[in-house]
């Protein structure tokens, strides 16, 4: 009868893993916090030591600020010849960008800025700009003769986003 197995016997048999195993749940629990931990704080320092200077952090800030418009007033008028006929071409236009240093800069060389596109707009063939292909390739030049503009006054041209047309009429 000493082999029969007990009730208290089959209790401290199926007690007896559970603490061994229990420790085990806990180490295994404990490294993946340390291992995840680990990672997050890796990825920190490594985004920190990447940081980017002062002049890009102010470059994006003003990217991604609010929109600024520079109205070119008073309205461009000129007239260029279609078809032996004299047309004329009234145009208002308006600059985009989200730098306010440009916004002023744009400002201040407001009248080469405008006589750059003055000849520019006289320059056009009726035939070409009567489409809205042949605006939007107007439009496009009208960026970059502003852009040129502001490069050469000591800006960053780049910082131009667009020109809008706000007002296009030809007769």
């Amino acid at each position: 009868m000493a082999d029969i197995p007990t009730l208290e016997a089959a209790d401290a048999q199926s007690a007896a893993p559970a603490p061994r195993s229990l420790p085990w749940l806990w180490i295994s629990i404990a490294a993946l916090v340390l291992l995840v931990g680990g990672a997050a704080a890796w990825l920190l320092l490594a985004r920190g030591e990447s940081k980017p200077d002062a002049s890009t952090a102010q470059h994006a800030a003003a990217a991604h600020g609010p929109a600024l418009y520079v109205a070119l007033d008073p309205p461009f008028v000129t007239n260029f010849e279609a078809e032996q006929l004299v047309r004329f071409l009234q145009v208002t236009v308006q600059v985009m960008t989200h730098d306010p240093a440009t916004a002023e800069l744009v400002k201040a060389n407001d009248p080469i800025i405008r006589n750059d596109l003055l000849l520019l707009f006289s320059n056009q063939k009726y035939a070409d700009i009567a489409t809205r292909a042949g605006k939007e390739r107007l439009r496009d030049a009208a960026l970059g003769a502003v852009r040129r503009v502001v490069t050469v006054a000591g800006g960053n041209g780049d910082r131009i986003d667009a020109v809008y047309f706000t007002s296009f009429v030809m007769q």
